[in-house]
């Protein structure tokens, strides 16, 4: 079930809704465990026993490492240990058995292994996060331990960031699984950042995708250099727009329910530097790796070859995170090169040179990056990367160019104003009437107008619903 949707919006949402604010409190966590589990099987019902057998792997590790972290703590870290490499097992199977084997079978003393053919549980690269961050916490006195199978599931399984995030770290929401507070504006604040997301998603990243599958869909002969910027830039505000229109979902229903989740994102095609980038851009993923991967590995603390060595070995796994291919793990080493390079030498000059200086190299980065990103294999990454550089076989621009230039210029110019905070500040701006009125007409018309356009669509999947 996908939140951009018919069912889950008019059907679902207020069922879930009507239920929790009716039953006693002690009654809510366990009313939400079910309705997760609903909203979870939906599409995949076989994955729900999974699911489960993660959730219960995980309570039992996180009361045997409590246990023993203090009296007995090479016991907890033997338990923990064993924790992270069953939980990594699962992911490592379902996720990239048939990358590794289908790789594999290239070697003629390794062509008996073959690819399963295994169907990726949706969420799954999130949850197996949720869940390792839980029993690390635990071991690291940073939570306590949840005796609460029904709880425990309920954080593990939480529906409004089950499936794509943002990551919710255990020690961020311990305190709200027992105690959750809830008021009129709370709740009103949570509409409206759904329907942000939802207009974000529906409104503009469904609508610049369609253009960047055009382009995709080209020949070398048939990409030209304008047509292939325009294409990448195209998804590049595809990927933003549905991306963070998900995580404003999330947030939220989240907030409906009680919940605060922290931001996922915040403005990041703004930035001056990659690294400001990636501290904008997914943020509870790169919060997740910095705490549980990077500074474990010693981070900045043990001289400078150590530490661009654990900006390499970070940014490979989180490429590789992103997907079962190894353009992703190329995609991570990618930015750990412009990473390293900033750590070295270039973050210092940007900051004394212009704020436009920095503000095009980090978008021309990023926007380059996208390419390997999506694209499936280096052969197609050669052909677009050509076209991008007036090397390709399409010329300059053809006339369908034109003509989707001008079909989507505004689209174009809606997307590039709401990828900064303009709007957000001229909100504040406004007298207080004025923004309950505003805020009052966002909610209706996005609504309006959003589910006018899903009443056309037959299937409204994110794209991050594929990691």
């Amino acid at each position: 079930m996908v939140f951009s949707s018919i069912i889950f919006m008019f059907i679902y949402l207020p069922i879930v809704l009507a239920v929790y604010y009716f039953v006693p409190w002690k009654w809510r966590n366990p009313w939400l465990f079910f309705v997760n589990m609903i909203f979870y099987g939906w599409g995949e019902p076989v994955y729900i026993l999974l699911m489960l057998i993660s959730i219960m792997i995980n309570y039992i590790s996180g009361i045997f490492v409590g246990k023993y972290r203090d009296d007995n703590k090479p016991r907890a870290k033997r338990i923990l240990v064993i924790n992270i490499i069953i939980n990594l097992s699962l992911l490592m199977f379902y996720k990239y058995f048939d990358l590794f084997a289908s790789t594999l079978s290239i070697i003629p003393a390794l062509d008996f292994i073959k690819p399963l053919g295994i169907t990726l549980p949706i969420g799954i690269s999130f949850y197996t996060f949720q869940n390792m961050s839980y029993t690390i916490d635990v071991y690291r006195h940073d939570g306590d331990v949840q005796k609460s199978f029904i709880r425990f599931g309920t954080y593990i399984a939480l529906f409004p960031q089950l499936i794509a995030g943002p990551i919710v770290r255990y020690k961020d929401i311990a305190s709200q699984l027992d105690f959750r507070s809830k008021s009129p504006d709370q709740f009103a604040s949570g509409v409206r950042r759904f329907t942000v997301g939802l207009a974000k998603k529906v409104l503009i990243a469904n609508n610049v995708g369609v253009l960047w599958d055009n382009y995709a869909a080209l020949s070398a002969t048939e990409l030209s250099f304008a047509g292939s910027w325009m294409g990448i830039i195209a998804f590049s505000l595809q990927i933003y727009f549905d991306f963070s229109g998900y995580s404003d979902m999330a947030i939220g229903l989240g907030r409906m329910i009680g919940f605060e989740f922290l931001e996922n994102f915040n403005y990041p095609y703004i930035s001056k530097s990659v690294t400001e980038f990636w501290r904008r851009w997914h943020i509870s993923l790169g919060t997740w790796f910095r705490d549980y991967v990077y500074i474990p590995l010693g981070g900045n603390r043990k001289g400078k070859y150590r530490q661009l060595l654990n900006i390499t070995i970070v940014w490979a796994l989180t490429g590789f995170w992103h997907g079962a291919n190894w353009t992703f793990m190329l995609w991570g080493l990618y930015y750990a090169v412009f990473l390293i390079i900033e750590k070295l030498w270039l973050l210092e000059r940007l900051d004394k040179a212009p704020n436009f200086v920095g503000h095009i190299y980090t978008l021309f980065v990023a926007v380059s990056g996208w390419v390997i990103f999506q694209l499936n294999s280096l052969s197609q990454c050669a052909v677009y990367y050509k076209a991008m550089f007036g090397l390709g076989s399409g010329g300059l621009y053809r006339p369908e160019d034109i003509y989707n230039l001008a079909s989507f210029a505004l689209v174009f110019l809606i997307s590039i104003i709401a990828c900064t905070p303009l709007s957000k500040n001229l909100y504040n701006r406004l007298p207080e009437k004025a923004k309950s009125f505003s805020s009052a007409a966002l909610i209706i018309i996005g609504l309006v107008i959003s589910t006018a356009y899903l009443v056309d669509a037959t299937y409204n999947p994110f794209l991050y619903f594929r990691f």
